[in-house]
């Protein structure tokens, strides 16, 4: 099937999607719902462009099995939150800025439909590589293994820490989190160079390099990093800021010291 059907394939049935998640957020008033379908919607993309590609079929059913439980992984640990917790601060911040108006939700909805065909683009590249190279095979099934179970351990460090009602108001600096003020993050982004190996042969093999890039883009300065730390300084204050000042942002490292 021709790359341009594949992507408007994604693309129809992410639309569709998020127009189901937009009624569902406008009857809960929770908009966290769009996370765990982001999620879902670019691991069946992988999923889906794996079963109609043209590449290997070791390659495409690496892809379908990465890509498949990333997507599924996540969107479970996002759904868990979404049902059991308030509607996140950042969704709240835009209701009372929107006048909660759901013109502009469904917008913002169906713009998630779009970066789901965004982030589909390396998995392109990978279902139409037909050269699959064993050696990068392996090379890519252990960054996608450290890159998923690194955020899988930072995100149930975090959960454990939130859990406690005695750390309400407070940071967390357990674990990953001693070391990245966003592992969870950092992994995450870190897992997106699985699918720059399984792509090396494709013809449009360059085109895998657009998921770490535009995650670190997204990541580092418009959904992820900004808005999160925005929050977080609103709910925790001088803890937050005292963290910022001796936690390294995203790539982990050990902590400064705080002469303050």
């Amino acid at each position: 099937m021709n790359a341009c059907w594949q992507l408007l394939i994604v693309w129809a049935l992410a639309a569709a999607m998020m127009s189901l998640g937009w009624r569902w957020q406008r009857a809960h008033a929770n908009a966290g719902i769009v996370d765990v379908l982001w999620a879902a919607g670019v691991g069946g993309s992988a999923v889906l462009l794996a079963i109609t590609g043209s590449g290997t079929p070791w390659t495409r059913l690496l892809l379908a099995v990465l890509g498949g439980l990333w997507g599924s992984r996540l969107a479970v640990h996002l759904w868990r939150r979404v049902r059991g917790e308030p509607e996140d601060g950042r969704y709240r911040s835009l209701r009372a800025h929107w006048h909660g108006s759901q013109w502009k939700f469904f917008a913002f909805f169906q713009f998630q439909a779009v970066l789901i065909v965004l982030f589909a683009l390396p998995f392109v590249a990978v279902s139409r590589n037909p050269a699959a190279s064993g050696p990068w095979l392996l090379v890519a099934a252990a960054i996608w293994l450290l890159g998923v179970v690194g955020e899988a351990i930072a995100d149930a460090q975090l959960a454990r820490f939130r859990s406690d009602p005695a750390n309400r108001g407070h940071t967390c600096r357990q674990g990953f989190w001693r070391y990245s003020r966003h592992p969870n993050y950092f992994f995450e982004w870190l897992h997106w160079f699985a699918h720059v190996c399984l792509a090396i042969g494709s013809p449009i093999a360059w085109l895998a390099w657009s998921g770490p890039l535009v995650m670190y883009v997204f990541l580092r300065w418009i959904s992820g990093v900004p808005y999160t730390e925005a929050q977080a300084l609103r709910s925790r204050g001088e803890d937050y800021r005292e963290y910022q000042r001796t936690t390294p942002m995203l790539i982990p490292w050990f902590p400064r010291r705080n002469d303050r």
